[in-house]
């Protein structure tokens, strides 16, 4: 029986996922389109959300997805290959469409083939998925460090020492 990720290979080489490709290579310089898709693609995902087990890791794996074409098209996170932008925004189309090789509208049924081409994706650009989500969360520590209060230096003049009141 094949692997989940296998089954998401057959779909990675269907000729209805080629479009997909095409329509993200297209869309990759439209950030409004871009962003657009991406939030839709969040709600269909949160729509299938389930508290456990291998849909809610496609799941998240889903939206890791989007936080990382997301960081790439604002230009907060550059580190990434072209390739790899337009094969995940390719993914997420197709996670998004309802026309792919297992309508969406067959319950369960329609969101495996989803589920297989986010894991392809996963297993194909692990490496990378794994440098975003280091890069993120060191994003994270330095946004959050960023914000923490400032501590009152005892060597500065206070304001009405400076002539301001």
């Amino acid at each position: 029986m094949a692997t989940l990720a296998e089954k998401g290979f057959n779909i990675a080489k269907n000729a209805v996922f080629s479009a997909f490709i095409g329509r993200a290579t297209r869309m990759l310089g439209k950030p409004f389109l871009v962003a657009t898709a991406l939030h839709d693609v969040a709600q269909k995902l949160d729509d299938q959300d389930s508290k456990k087990g291998p849909i809610q890791q496609v799941i998240d794996v889903g939206r890791l997805l989007i936080r990382l074409v997301t960081a790439f098209i604002n230009g907060s996170y550059r580190e990434l290959s072209k390739t790899t932008a337009i094969s995940g925004l390719a993914v997420l189309l197709y996670v998004l469409s309802p026309i792919d090789l297992v309508p969406d509208a067959l319950p369960v049924l329609g969101f495996l083939d989803d589920a297989a081409l986010i894991a392809w994706f996963m297993e194909r650009f692990r490496q990378e998925l794994e440098h975003f989500k280091s890069w993120e969360e060191t994003s994270a520590k330095v946004a959050e460090d960023a914000h923490e209060p400032a501590r009152p230096n005892k060597e500065l003049p206070a304001v009405a020492e400076l002539g301001h009141s």
